[in-house]
């Protein structure tokens, strides 16, 4: 006889005796705002949201990014599931060859470029783990966007030889421009809305 299917909940947090996988998660943990849930080599790992600043910046950014992705064919996200293997990842934001609509998940072979926002409690998260997790599953390109001081940068990063190497970098009150995976530019200022 089949085990009684669980309803999501929290609860299954500390019930699950087996590594969890993406699939796991999506199928025993509710799905609602909140913290954000993500599955890494076995392990659930739960975070807040970030700072205003880094939401102000997502949005902002996001929209600017779509604009210019429509026309090339690809679609912009922000805080998406991005399934890879057994992991389960929620970039800041993500560039896909392919609409998300409809779905839960995208796989990561789906993304051209992944990118996140450092946050101050995530820093060696956003600058060290996750350009290495999304340059071992074959993102093409990796986004990073600093805003320490309150001073946003931006550095596009492109995946060579199997690790990512900055193309790209400018900081506020210069033009960030790039010409792949579409053209894309922007000054850094205009990402905080009430910078200036």
């Amino acid at each position: 006889m089949a085990a009684p299917a669980r309803k999501p909940s929290f609860d299954n947090l500390g019930t699950v005796s087996q590594p969890w996988t993406a699939q796991l998660a999506l199928d025993l943990l509710p799905e609602r705002d909140g913290p954000r849930i993500e599955v890494i080599r076995g392990s659930v790992i739960v975070t807040p949201h970030a700072g205003y600043d880094h939401q102000d910046i997502e949005i902002e950014l996001c929209y600017r990014l779509k604009q210019a992705a429509l026309p090339a064919g690809l679609w912009v996200y922000a805080e998406v599931n991005v399934v890879s293997g057994d992991d389960l990842f929620i970039p800041d934001l993500a560039v896909l060859r392919r609409s998300g609509g409809g779905h839960k998940t995208m796989p990561i072979t789906d993304a051209v470029l992944l990118g996140e926002i450092v946050s101050s409690g995530n820093r060696r998260k956003d600058l060290v783990d996750r350009p290495r997790e999304y340059a071992e599953a074959g993102v093409p390109y990796f986004l990073r966007v600093d805003a320490r001081n309150r001073v946003p940068g931006l550095v596009l990063h492109e995946l060579v030889d199997g690790a990512y190497r900055p193309v790209v970098a400018t900081a506020a009150g210069t033009v960030f421009a790039m010409t792949a995976p579409f053209t894309f530019s922007v000054d850094p200022a205009e990402l905080l809305g009430d910078a200036g």
